[in-house]
Order: structure tokens, then sequence, then C-alpha cells
């Protein structure tokens, strides 16, 4: 199935999360694309943020509000008036979600509440796709099992758990209000995401670079926890596709999986062993630091999305790893990023 951008010149597109690090990737790839972009979310959630580094709001219209907020939220969505929906705003962190368990349930299942209710009070949308995680599934820690999407949704810790609320809330709203209405409603399970200019705490590559800046040794948590490791242009660019596609043909709304092909199942000392090959001049050591629970082992079954779109993964993990690099590298030399990103947008959607 064929898929390229020029879909998406002159359309209305409102992305919620839009100062993050996947939000701010996606808006510049819909900015590059022609769209007319409109988003809500929260101040950037890091400093330095990729949303200010790369000046993401210079060709957009950028709403700042809470997505717990319904009137603040249905007010800029009514002046947005769009077409298509990408939500991705989230508390997104773990271990984040067990020192603010309710504000992690009231962001990643009310905030889901509150964007379809926008939508289902709204006639403008056509095509909403609600972003969640591998992590939605009951972990048998099975090693080597994929996860298919028809089953049992029930993560563990409140991060988790509160997206597979979210699924959950997406697919009664499915059933119990836009049936009989011309809106396609997918939600996408992505894999761990990698790429320049994302600065969050207690995650690997981040912390990578962080102990790189400072000439440190890498310290890693849990060397031996297998996770399906993908650059962030892998599942931005599923996310447009499937919204894009579901657009013209509703009958292609559905549940996917969006990770890379068994071979990108890394171990995350394995992932810091091709960091290390590609930055140069660092170590790291295993340094446990007797944190909360987290999963072992997490892997996705993608057949349902290749099948359905002919979709295949661009990039291999060492590819990621590498332009994951040149990135933060151009970064901490002071390069201007806004030109990094866009030759790395070209490269990946011209392939």
């Amino acid at each position: 199935m064929n898929f390229d951008l020029s879909f998406y010149k002159g359309k209305r597109v409102f992305v919620t999360g839009h100062t993050g690090f996947k939000g701010s990737w996606l808006c510049k790839i819909l900015q590059n694309a022609g769209a007319e972009v409109f988003g809500y979310s929260l101040e950037p959630p890091t400093n330095p943020s990729l949303f200010e580094i790369a000046d993401i709001e210079k060709n957009m219209t950028s709403f700042i509000g809470d997505i717990r907020d319904y009137k603040a939220l249905k007010e800029a969505f009514d002046k947005a008036q769009p077409e298509i929906v990408l939500h991705l705003a989230a508390q997104p962190i773990v271990r984040d979600s067990y020192k603010e368990p309710v504000y992690t349930y009231e962001t990643n299942v009310m905030g889901t509440v509150n964007i379809l209710e926008c939508v289902r009070t709204t006639d403008c949308v056509k095509s909403l796709l609600n972003v969640t995680t591998d992590k939605v599934y009951y972990n048998r820690e099975e090693q080597g099992h994929g996860y298919t999407e028809d089953e049992m949704l029930d993560g563990y810790d409140p991060y988790s758990n509160s997206k597979s609320c979210s699924e959950l809330v997406t697919h009664s709203y499915k059933r119990s209000f836009f049936a009989d209405r011309d809106i396609a409603i997918s939600t996408a399970r992505a894999g761990n995401v990698i790429g320049g200019g994302d600065f969050s705490n207690d995650r690997i590559i981040p912390d990578c670079i962080r102990a790189a800046q400072k000439k440190e040794n890498i310290t890693v948590r849990n060397p031996y926890s297998t996770r399906p490791y993908q650059h962030v242009l892998e599942p931005l660019f599923a996310y447009l596709m499937i919204a894009a596609k579901q657009y013209d043909d509703i009958t292609l709304a559905d549940y996917y999986n969006v990770g890379p092909d068994d071979c990108d199942c890394f171990e995350t000392g394995a992932l810091v062993d091709l960091f290390v090959k590609h930055w140069g001049d660092i170590k790291w050591e295993n340094k446990s630091d007797g944190g909360p629970h987290e999963a072992n082992f997490l892997k996705l079954d993608c057949t349902k999305l290749k099948k359905t779109f002919s979709w295949q993964p661009r990039w291999n993990l060492d590819k990621a790893i590498e332009k994951t690099v040149q990135w933060s590298k151009c970064w901490l030399s002071g390069g201007d990023v806004r030109i990094c990103m866009d030759k790395q947008i070209e490269e990946f959607f011209n392939l």
C-alpha cells in the first residue's frame, strides 16, 4: 500500500502532546509536508527540550494547556477545527507513574476521554489515532513471545495500566458513539523509541548522552532487560500512514502494534554497546539502583500492520543509534538541529 506525505498538504491536523520528544518530531514532519498543524500540550516537559531547540512552534499554532482541562482543550479544538487528530499527550515514564499514580491516571485516562469528547461533539474530524504503548498487554514474561493485538490488556505499573485503560476507553467510545458516524478511530501500540532530542529522565539513550556530555561512564540499571527499540521516525511514519489511510477507508480503523523486526529486540546492555560503538571513547557499567518493578522481556508481533498496509520497518537499530548520535553531536557542537532533523526526515521518508 503506497503512502507519501503529500496526503497531508493543506490538511488541518491537531496534535496533543506536541511539545514532547515524539510530538516535536511529528510536528516537524507535518510542517515539512505542508499541513496546517495545531498543537495542545503542557509547556515542554524537559529542559533542554527539542520543541524549543528546534523552534518547532515557528510553523504551527501552539496551545499550551493541560489535557485534563476539558474546557481549555475544547476551546483550542474548536479554534483548530481539525480533520485529523493524533493523540500523544501522556505521562509517559514508568518510574514517574509510581511516584505520581493519580496524575498518571488522570492524564492518560481522562486525557483520552477529553480528546474523544472533543471529537464526539464536533463534525470536523474524519480520522483519529490514539497512541498508547507496547506495555498495554498483560506481560507473561515469556521469552520470545511477541504480543498480538487480540491479547489481554492489563499493564502492570500505573503507566502501563493507565495506557491499557486508555485503550479500553477508546474501544468503548468507538462502539458507543462512533459506530454510525463517518469517523475512523484507531490505536497504535508502539515500542520503545530513540532519536535525537530526547532529554527525558530514566530513559537509556538520554542517560547515555548525558554521560557522554559529562565524560562519565554510562550507568545501566537493567542490562538484561529486552525491549523492542526503534528510531522515533519509525512509529511516526506508521501513525501518519494509519491516520491517512483510514481517512480514506474507514474499514482500516483498528488496533495496531508498531514495532521493529525481531532482530531489533535488544537487551539494554547490547543497545548501549551500539551507542558506544557510534559515539566512541565512552564505557558503561552495570549498576542497579533497586528501583520499582519493570518488565524484563517485552516484544510485539507486528504482522497485522505489515499485512494491512504492506508496511516494513526502514531503519534497523544500528542505523537508529547512528542517527541519534549524529543529531546529538550536532546539538552539542552548536550546529543547526533543524537542518539535521530535515535531512533525517527526508532520508527516512524517501527510502
